[in-house]
């Protein structure tokens, strides 16, 4: 039959004292209380349910007002003459039941194998658990984050003096272009970029060059810019602020092409963080 949970009620289960047995319900076990509950839903008398099982009223009676239990093997027949399975009688989900049983038997069946197969076992276990885990794990791009201002120089701007780490963003088609991650400092760029916002730069290197009225990131002196790229010099977005014109011999170095903001959610949690890193470790 199909499992039908019921709860019992107030009138089945009585108050904290049962007034047929004047005992606490908690003395009483789960399975009398049960067999009381579903004969007297079915307006069955205490000897109808004997006869049926094959066993006198007083037992029953015993079984009900917890005096006795009734043996194992008379479970089935109870079941039968109540019309209920053994997960109603012992007020257990078929599914939490039957999941322990199947834990039962993989135990059992597991212990049953020699050294080798159970090595052989393990090593399918561990295969699988980590296919789990590459599902369950999200795409992220790992990115250079520069913290600080960097100081001047040539050549990869990751080799360049300051402070940098790795940090690890969730995958969009602009995250994957990107190489770094920048701060704005100051009002200079508003009203697209504002102090405090965190930008993607795309490294230029083998990518082509910027266009005049591109967005890049450059180093100008011992300084780092976000500034609006002309043939002439640096423009700032904000009209408050002066063109920043440099001559041929300044030392100005382009860092890259700026993709847009990064918001904060962006960034990966630190669950995702671990699940990434343990699915990557090895590569």
């Amino acid at each position: 039959m199909a499992r039908r949970k019921i709860e019992l009620n107030s009138s089945a289960r009585g108050a904290l004292i049962d007034m047929k047995t004047g005992k606490p319900l908690s003395e009483i076990p789960v399975i009398c209380e049960r067999i009381r509950y579903f004969r007297e839903m079915k307006k069955m008398e205490q000897k109808l349910l004997a006869a049926n099982i094959g066993v006198t009223a007083n037992s029953v009676s015993n079984w009900e007002n917890g005096r006795s239990r009734p043996d194992v093997n008379l479970l089935p027949s109870i079941c039968r003459a109540l019309n209920i399975s053994l997960y109603d009688l012992f007020d257990t989900d078929a599914a939490e039941y039957e999941k322990t049983a199947a834990r039962k038997r993989l135990v059992e069946n597991y212990e049953s194998l020699s050294s080798g197969h159970r090595a052989a076992v393990d090593q399918m276990i561990e295969a699988l658990l980590r296919a789990e885990l590459a599902q369950s794990c999200p795409d992220l791009t790992v990115l250079t984050f520069f913290g600080k201002a960097l100081a001047a120089g040539t050549g990869d701007p990751g080799e360049l003096d300051g402070s940098s780490e790795q940090v690890y963003v969730y995958s969009t088609p602009k995250v994957q272009r990107a190489d770094y991650i920048f701060s704005v400092n100051g009002d200079s760029m508003e009203p697209e970029f504002h102090s405090g916002q965190d930008v993607l730069v795309q490294r230029l290197t083998d990518r082509g060059e910027l266009s005049p009225g591109e967005i890049g990131a450059f180093i100008v002196g011992n300084e780092t810019y976000i500034k609006k790229y002309g043939h002439d010099g640096l423009y700032s977005l904000n009209p408050d602020y002066p063109v920043m014109h440099f001559a041929d011999e300044a030392s100005v170095y382009l860092i890259g092409r700026v993709l847009g903001v990064l918001e904060p959610e962006c960034y990966a949690s630190r669950e995702d963080t671990e699940r990434y890193l343990a699915v990557h470790q090895d590569r």
